[in-house]
């Protein structure tokens, strides 16, 4: 997958999923926090606004989607908006799987963390911070869980040195 869809693209999917129970809340409840949506390997992909991560995920977690698989994280490096926070959900009722993205720009590279929804958001959300140094808002306990916590740097940004710092 590249980076978000185009204004034309979203509004296709937007259109052709809109009994997505996960699209209907957003919509019905906070018209304008989809930037962006794709549909690809039967999976519906939404490009979130970064201030509304917590209010989204609350949404579609009563929509159905019950249950967080995964927090991961991807370097656009150089982009400016550098970072893309991804999270995967699926609906064990409705069958379905949904992507939740966060574009998170180099200069302040944090979001909220959805610790308060998906308890198990904990690790994953740490390991993004490790790796890539993407910070949680309201994280119980961020701290590397990877590295040594006096080591410098991230190592899975795409401007770390292959043979590491010297």
């Amino acid at each position: 997958m590249t980076g978000p869809a185009s204004a034309e693209e979203t509004q296709q999917v937007l259109a052709e999923h809109a009994n997505d129970p996960a699209l209907q809340a957003l919509t019905q409840q906070m018209p304008g926090a989809v930037l962006a949506a794709r549909f690809d390997r039967q999976e519906l992909t939404l490009t979130i606004a970064r201030e509304s991560i917590i209010d989204v995920c609350r949404a579609v977690q009563q929509a159905g989607y019950n249950f967080l698989a995964d927090v991961t994280c991807v370097d656009w490096y150089p982009s400016p908006l550098r970072f893309q926070v991804t999270y995967h959900l699926l609906s064990h009722s409705l069958h379905r799987r949904l992507r939740l993205c966060v574009m998170v720009d180099d200069n302040d590279p944090s979001v909220d963390s959805i610790t308060g929804v998906w308890p198990a958001a904990n690790f994953y959300e740490r390991e993004v911070f490790d790796l890539f140094g993407v910070r949680f808002g309201g994280h119980p306990n961020l701290r590397r869980i990877m590295m040594p916590e006096d080591y410098n740097g991230h190592p899975l940004r795409k401007d770390f040195p292959v043979e590491g710092y010297r």
